[in-house]
């Protein structure tokens, strides 16, 4: 099967990799860490690149541009779920400091990339 549009893009690569990251850390996490945080987090960060295909998908600037923007908004809505894993000792500093970059990175990223879709 050959890659799509979206798959080539580095933002949505990046955040399938910020996502899968994400997953591998709550996936060993107790039962109710996991139902209460670890779900919204993971879907959070799971709708971060299924926003920006869907977006891709939708044929028109105007469509992309929507969806990127709900992409923006819950990568925002995964940095607050962060914190609140990591308020509750549920997130490692170490594991912290794997995920900041991908954050950091991504958020100009997904800005760059909404600024370069056409009107």
């Amino acid at each position: 099967m050959s890659k799509s549009n979206f798959e080539n893009l580095e933002v949505y690569q990046l955040s399938e990799t910020l996502a899968d990251t994400i997953w591998d850390i709550i996936v060993v996490w107790n039962y109710f860490a996991k139902d209460t945080v670890g779900k919204q987090l993971v879907r959070a960060a799971d709708s971060i690149g299924a926003n920006i295909a869907e977006g891709n998908g939708r044929g028109t600037f105007k469509g992309n541009k929507r969806f990127v923007k709900i992409a923006r908004s819950s990568l925002y809505e995964t940095k607050f779920w962060l914190k609140r894993a990591s308020k509750r000792n549920l997130i490692s500093k170490k594991e912290l400091h794997v995920i900041a970059p991908m954050i950091n990175e991504l958020a100009p990223r997904l800005n760059a990339y909404l600024n370069s879709i056409g009107n």
